[in-house]
Formats: C-alpha cells, sequence, structure tokens
C-alpha cells in the first residue's frame, strides 16, 4: 500500500506554544483514520498543518509534496488534491448551497452546466437535493455539514481531512455524516477525521492515531 501521509520527527508549534512534539508516524493510501485527543490536544493544529496553514518542522509528506517546505505554488496544487470540511462548515453565506457545492469545480475550470450537473447528483447522494436552491443559513447544522462534504468529495480529492465534524450534531444527523465519509473511503478516498473520541458504532476498518502531551500514538 503506497504512502500517502509521511511524518518524521514531526514539531508543530502555534502562536509561539510547542503542540506537536517530534512525532513520527505514515498514512496509507485509502485508510480511513480518527485522529483522537482531548480538546487542545493538538488535533486541529495538525489538520491545519496537512493543508499548509500551520508551518511545521521536520518532514511532512503528503501526496509527494513536503508540506514543511512549500512554495505557494505547490501548496495550491496540493489543495486541489485535498477536500477540507471545517467544524464550522465555511459554506459561503451569500450563495445558495448548490453554488456552494459546485465551487471546487468551478474553481477548477469546469464548465458551468457539467459542474452544475455534477453537483446535482452529488446533493443527491447526501440527501439535500430538495434544498439545492437554499442558502446556508436556511439549514440545519448537520444539512450544513452534508453540504460541505458534497462540496469537500466533488472533485474526487485524494484524501480528506475533516476536523471535529459530527461536534454538535444530533445522533441522527452525525449518522449520516459519517456514512458520506464511509461513501467517500469506498470510492478509495483516504479520510482523516479530527475527533474527541471513535463512533459507537462504526463498521468500517479505521486506523487511530492519538495525541497525548504531544506526541502521536498509533492505538491498536
Amino acid at each position: 500500500m503506497a504512502k500517502l501521509v509521511v511524518a518524521k520527527n514531526l514539531y508543530i508549534s502555534y502562536n509561539s506554544q510547542p503542540i506537536i512534539h517530534d512525532s513520527t508516524f505514515s498514512i496509507n493510501s485509502g485508510d480511513f483514520v480518527f485522529l483522537t485527543g482531548v480538546s487542545g490536544s493538538g488535533k486541529t493544529t495538525l489538520i491545519k498543518a496537512m493543508y499548509g496553514e500551520v508551518k511545521p518542522k521536520g518532514i511532512l509528506n503528503i501526496g509527494g509534496f513536503e508540506v514543511n517546505n512549500i512554495s505557494k505554488s505547490k501548496l495550491a496544487l496540493l489543495r486541489r488534491h485535498l477536500g477540507i470540511v471545517f467544524q464550522d462548515y465555511k459554506l459561503i453565506p451569500e450563495w445558495n448551497i448548490l453554488k456552494n457545492v459546485m465551487l471546487p469545480l468551478l474553481i477548477a475550470g469546469i464548465e458551468k452546466t457539467t459542474a452544475e450537473q455534477k453537483a446535482l447528483e452529488l446533493l443527491k447522494k447526501v440527501k439535500l437535493s430538495h434544498k439545492a436552491d437554499k442558502f446556508p443559513a436556511e439549514l440545519s447544522g448537520g444539512e450544513q455539514q452534508r453540504a460541505a462534504i458534497a462540496r469537500a468529495i466533488i472533485h474526487n480529492p485524494v484524501m480528506i481531512l475533516a476536523d471535529e465534524p459530527i461536534s454538535g450534531l444530533d445522533e441522527y444527523s452525525a449518522s449520516l455524516v459519517m456514512d458520506l465519509f464511509t461513501m467517500a473511503n469506498k470510492m478509495g478516498i483516504t479520510v482523516i477525521i479530527a475527533s474527541h473520541s471513535l463512533p459507537n458504532e462504526f463498521n468500517v476498518k479505521y486506523r487511530q492515531l492519538h495525541i497525548e502531551k504531544g506526541y502521536i500514538y498509533e492505538m491498536s
């Protein structure tokens, strides 16, 4: 199995405070990974380092890109291969849900009609086709998160990075969201989810990387 993420002697600080210390791990292409740890342990910081918002020291290689030493042009190229799901959704409030989901394809230069068709197909899969013309503020938290996931997978990314995607959702919405990540993983997409804890019921083979006191451990 090809390694998609390779971290060696990884060190990450945030606002001059050390967050991750001298950690080494790897993630294979196609893995489903839960990144766990208590609040403030560094989960979000590590996710941000993976998409280049936070610059780490040591080695952090994502799909052949050395994130610890990457130019702006190569960082933009890397991000085209990633799907990012934020805890606060980050949907564009002035755009309806259909256009929000189309965004990655529009950025990639895909013709508008083609992008719209693909977005409508995906909204149907995430059970939001009836909300395509609604704006983010008109959707529940669970619906906004499903729209955000649709946006994250519409361009068939190599990897999805999700930061606390089910935090604050009711049990039904959380279950739907996890089903979407499972669907993405079955499509061959590597999925990394930062979460305080593991779901109660989850029937997909996964790995768990746990952050404690600044170090990253593989949990068996």
